[in-house]
């Protein structure tokens, strides 16, 4: 597929591929299915792996890229060199994908949240990758000691590092919460016609600093030996009226808002890094009726992404310019 850099839509019945194409898409971006699909179900019957491959144009340059993955593992490749880590591949081609489930970002738990103020704070945030990882091997650590219920100054002595790498990362994710904000407000208003705001729970109580909280919840840490005070526990409530949305808002509001926060969040991140990103849209319209479908939509080609949409129904789906049409039919894709 040749994919036009402003707007593409996929459209084929039910069961026909799209979402596949998508995926496939996604994969090169991610390294993983956005649907949480293991590379097994994934791989072709009979087969023992799958490969994919594409081109990034940016600014003239051209990059390939490469995963395969299957018996033998995640490998990534990155202008034909092996790339350790799925880094080389966000930040070769950025993505973000607002698909069915998406409602879960508002509705699910913390985790996903999280994941979603740490992929801006990726971008914008120089270093924030080794420090998440620092900490998180500083967290393995301390746990691996409750769990073996070692001696107090022996998981203390985890304490100080943790600490310092915790208030990093609760201050990167703090200042990249005030740039996503920036963009959010007002966008909510127009695609869902009521406003919201954000209020970020560090992962230990406001009342205390961190190492007051890790010091008052030693023994609870002991008793179920693992630290329960930290980042890794924070989550991003999302409010409406001083409530919290998701018990306010039907199941297609729910959708709208977790799109608005997807639309911030590549805009705040296509403004840091001055290029556009891909946004994958998979059926936007399920579970919308037609004027919020035409709310989101105009909002999302005044992104300037580039966007990869499908739908059953290409009507349904209408961008600002006439998109690239491609059509899937029995796995097989074709350019309209």
């Amino acid at each position: 597929m040749n994919l036009d850099p402003r707007f593409n839509l996929i459209s084929g019945m039910n069961a026909s591929g799209k979402t596949s194409v998508l995926e496939a898409i996604a994969y090169l971006g991610r390294g993983r299915s956005f649907r949480g699909a293991h590379p097994e179900s994934l791989t072709q019957h009979g087969k023992k792996q799958f490969i994919l491959y594409g081109g990034v144009e940016n600014n003239d340059n051209e990059i390939s890229m490469g995963v395969k993955n299957g018996l033998g593992g995640l490998e990534v490749r990155v202008n034909g060199e092996s790339a350790k880590g799925l880094s080389s591949l966000i930040k070769t081609l950025p993505l973000q994908v607002i698909d069915p489930e998406i409602h879960n970002l508002v509705s699910g738990g913390p985790e996903r949240r999280r994941q979603y103020v740490d992929w801006v704070t990726f971008h914008v945030e120089h270093g924030y990758l080794n420090l998440w990882r620092k900490y998180k091997r500083t967290l393995k650590q301390r746990n691996a000691a409750l769990k073996l219920k070692s001696k107090k100054t022996l998981i203390q002595s985890w304490d100080k590092e943790f600490i310092e790498l915790a208030n990093s990362i609760d201050t990167a994710r703090k200042k990249t919460l005030e740039l996503i904000m920036h963009k959010f407000n007002g966008l909510d208003m127009k695609i869902i016609g009521l406003e919201f705001s954000f209020d970020y729970h560090e992962g230990w109580s406001s009342k205390k600093d961190l190492k007051k909280a890790i010091d008052d919840g030693f023994e609870r840490d002991i008793f179920l030996g693992a630290t329960q005070n930290g980042p890794h526990r924070a989550d991003l409530k999302i409010e409406l009226l001083d409530k919290e949305a998701r018990k306010l808002v039907s199941r297609g509001q729910q959708k709208l808002l977790a799109s608005t926060m997807i639309l911030a969040a590549t805009e705040t991140v296509q403004s840091v890094l001055k290029k556009p990103l891909l946004l994958l849209l998979d059926d936007p319209a399920a579970e919308l009726d037609s004027e919020s479908v035409c709310r989101l939509m105009e909002s999302v080609s005044s992104l300037g992404c580039q966007v990869v949409a499908t739908s059953i129904n290409p009507e349904t789906v209408q961008f600002s310019d006439n998109p690239k049409m491609f059509h899937v039919e029995q796995g097989v894709i074709s350019l309209c």
